[in-house]
C-alpha cells in the first residue's frame, strides 16, 4: 500500500479483487446469455463504475433518482431505478426521462396512473414482484393488481411495459449454498409462471432478477433475461457467512487506529465505530456478536482473517476488538489495524470514500474524500 499516515478510519479498497469480482460476474452473465445490469447502490462511485464499462457493461441499476443523476454525469444512459416510483420527485423524473433511457419500478395501479398524467417523456415500467422477501412488490399470484397496472400503462402512450422485476432479498437469511439455491429456485419459478401468462401478449417482456447470493451461486437462470446483483463488487463477511463468496474475495477493509488497551478484558479499543462500519453484525452464538474481523496488511494485500480476533462491540466512534493474550501483547496503541466489514454497502455509504491499495482516492456519491485528503498527510 502507498505510504500514507492514517489518523482516522479509512476504507481501503483492493482494486484487484474488485475487478476480479466484476469480471467473474460479467463472464457468468455471458455464459448464461443474460444481460448484467449491475446495481450501483453498493459502491456509488463514478470511478468504480468505469471498471464495469471497461468490461462492456452499458446498462445499470440504481436505487434513487439522485443516484441516477450522479451516474448520468459520468455518461451512463440506460438505467433502472429499482425502487418504487416516488411521486414527489416527478420533476426530477421528467428531467431524467428526457436525458436517458429510464426504467421505473411500480407496485401500485394508482401511482402508475398518476405517473402517466404527469410524465412528459417516454419511459419503461417494470412491475415489481414480491418473490418471498416481503419488503415490497406485487404478489406473483395477484393477477388483479398486475392487470390493473398493465391497463394503466397501456392507456398512456408515454409509458411502456418493460416486464417483471424481482429481488430475492431473503437469500440474505440463508446460511448455506443449498438454502440460497432453494430460495432461488422458488423465486424464479414464480417469475417463469408470470412469463407463461403474459409472454403471448407482451412477447418482448423482460424478466429482471437479482441478488448477490443467487447470482453468485446459482447456475439455473432459465427464463431470466437480466440479473442485477450489486454487493458482489466488494462482497463482505455477511456474504461469506451466507456462502456466496469466500473471505478471500472481500475487497474492502477498514483501517482503524488503536487508541486504548484493557488487559483485564483482553480488549483493544479502536477509532472506528458505528458511524464508520454501521451496526450490522454476525451472530456468533455464545461468543456474542462480530462487527468485523481482524486481518493483517501485507504489502498490497491483506491476509486471511486472524482467528479469534473480531470487533465485539461498537458505539458511535469506538470499536472494541476482542483478541487473544498473544494478540493483545502484539498490538500497540498508536498503530493501525485492519478490519473486514460485515456489510460492505453500509460501510461504503458511511465512509463515502475509498483509498485503493495502489494509492488512489475514489470518491463516493455522498463523498467526503476531499475532507479526508485534507486530514491525512502523505508521508
Amino acid at each position: 500500500m502507498s505510504n500514507i499516515k492514517i489518523t482516522e478510519p479509512v476504507l481501503l479498497l483492493d482494486a484487484q479483487k474488485a475487478r476480479r469480482n466484476i469480471r467473474r460476474m460479467v463472464e457468468k452473465a455471458r455464459r448464461h446469455g443474460l444481460q448484467l445490469r449491475p446495481h450501483f447502490k453498493t459502491h456509488q462511485s463514478q470511478q468504480l463504475g468505469r471498471w464495469f464499462r471497461e468490461e462492456g457493461i452499458r446498462a445499470i441499476t440504481v436505487s434513487s433518482v439522485r443516484m441516477a443523476e450522479y451516474f448520468v454525469e459520468d455518461g451512463w444512459e440506460d438505467m433502472t431505478i429499482a425502487f418504487p416510483i416516488n411521486l414527489p420527485e416527478i420533476d426530477l423524473l421528467n428531467q431524467l426521462a428526457g436525458q436517458i433511457q429510464l426504467n421505473l419500478t411500480t407496485v401500485d395501479p394508482a401511482v402508475t396512473r398518476q405517473l402517466g398524467r404527469e410524465i412528459q417523456h417516454e419511459l419503461n415500467i417494470f412491475i415489481k414482484i414480491d418473490v418471498g422477501y416481503h419488503r415490497t412488490g406485487v404478489q406473483a399470484e395477484d393477477a388483479a393488481c398486475i392487470n390493473q397496472i398493465l391497463e394503466e400503462i397501456e392507456q398512456n402512450d408515454r409509458l411502456h411495459f418493460m416486464g417483471f422485476l424481482a429481488h430475492a432479498g431473503h437469500t440474505y437469511k440463508a446460511r448455506s449454498e443449498s438454502e440460497i439455491l432453494a430460495i432461488h429456485e422458488d423465486s424464479i419459478a414464480r417469475l417463469r409462471k408470470l412469463r407463461e401468462v403474459y409472454q403471448k401478449k407482451y412477447p418482448s417482456l423482460v424478466i429482471s432478477y437479482g441478488d448477490t447470493p443467487s447470482c453468485s451461486i446459482a447456475e439455473d437462470f432459465d427464463q431470466i433475461d437480466e440479473i442485477r446483483p450489486g454487493n458482489f463488487v466488494f462482497y463482505d463477511l455477511a456474504q461469506s457467512q451466507i456462502g456466496s463468496c469466500a473471505k478471500k474475495d472481500i475487497a474492502l477493509a477498514m483501517a482503524c487506529p488503536v487508541v486504548a488497551k484493557h488487559k483485564e478484558r483482553n480488549e483493544i479499543i479502536l477509532y472506528g465505530g458505528g458511524v464508520h462500519f454501521s451496526k450490522d453484525f454476525l451472530d456468533l452464538g455464545s461468543q456474542g456478536r462480530s462487527y468485523g474481523e481482524l486481518v493483517r496488511l501485507e504489502g498490497n494485500f491483506w491476509s486471511a482473517p486472524i482467528p479469534n480476533a473480531y470487533l465485539s462491540k461498537l458505539s458511535q466512534e469506538h470499536g472494541t476488538l476482542n483478541v487473544t493474550d498473544q494478540q493483545f501483547d502484539e498490538i500497540q496503541i498508536g498503530e493501525v489495524v485492519f478490519i473486514l466489514p460485515v456489510h460492505a454497502c453500509m460501510a461504503s455509504n458511511t465512509m463515502r470514500a475509498y483509498y485503493t491499495l495502489d494509492g488512489q482516492w475514489f470518491d463516493h456519491m455522498n463523498g467526503r474524500a476531499i475532507q479526508l485528503l485534507k486530514k491525512i498527510e502523505s508521508v
